[in-house]
């Protein structure tokens, strides 16, 4: 399973506008679009996820739901990202289709460990640094952090950064040994940025390819 370099976290102060940044985000060449709304019923939760999935069914382009593994199944989404406080990997395995992703958020490498024994697909190591607007209860890793973290685990697993990641920073935090990113932000302010995003990004793994002998 490939796990896209880039992943779109979607944004919005209504449904209206999260689906309308998910087509924008599609249609200037995300690969996977990860919905997040922190706030609905089960029932709202689902409609969104069903409309999201049409839009990213148009375009090609991955649908992670956050959370709610039971509505990604039902919708087909192509996989779900569990939080830090979401239901095990493990138990969430049994219930997906075999074909369904699955990634998980860490924070130290006691959480990455973890994740890892329970067979992730990818997982997303954060906060880069911590946002001034939301209250983030983990410490922001910085380039140190997320050094050490990767040195240490040696893994074959996709190791995604997220937390306040912007272009100028993306060369320096790619020579840590992420494998990719996880923006919200910085895309919506600037749907644009997703091909300068993707030219950083695809020009690290021709580095990659390029020094491997």
């Amino acid at each position: 399973m490939i796990i896209p370099k880039l992943h779109y976290i979607s944004q919005g102060n209504s449904h209206k506008e999260h689906l309308e940044n998910i087509q924008k985000a599609c249609s200037s060449g995300s690969e996977l679009v990860q919905l997040q709304l922190n706030t609905t019923s089960e029932k709202k939760y689902l409609k969104l996820a069903e409309e999201a999935r049409e839009i990213t069914a148009h375009f090609q382009t991955r649908l992670i739901i956050e959370k709610h593994y039971k509505i990604a199944k039902t919708i087909k989404a192509d996989g779900v990202h569990l939080t830090k406080t979401a239901s095990c990997p493990s138990i969430v395995r049994d219930y997906l289709y075999t074909w369904q992703m699955i990634g998980g958020t860490a924070n130290t490498l006691q959480d990455c460990e973890i994740l890892i024994s329970k067979d992730v697909d990818y997982i997303s190591l954060g906060p880069f640094k911590t946002s001034e607007t939301k209250d983030n209860p983990y410490k922001a890793l910085g380039l140190n952090g997320y050094s050490l973290i990767i040195g240490a685990l040696k893994t074959e697993t996709p190791i995604i950064g997220f937390g306040g990641i912007t272009i100028p920073a993306l060369n320096d935090i790619l020579k840590t040994g992420i494998s990719g990113i996880a923006v919200s932000e910085e895309i919506t302010n600037d749907f644009n940025s997703i091909s300068k995003f993707h030219q950083l990004l695809n020009a690290s793994s021709t580095q990659e390819q390029r020094y491997t002998f």
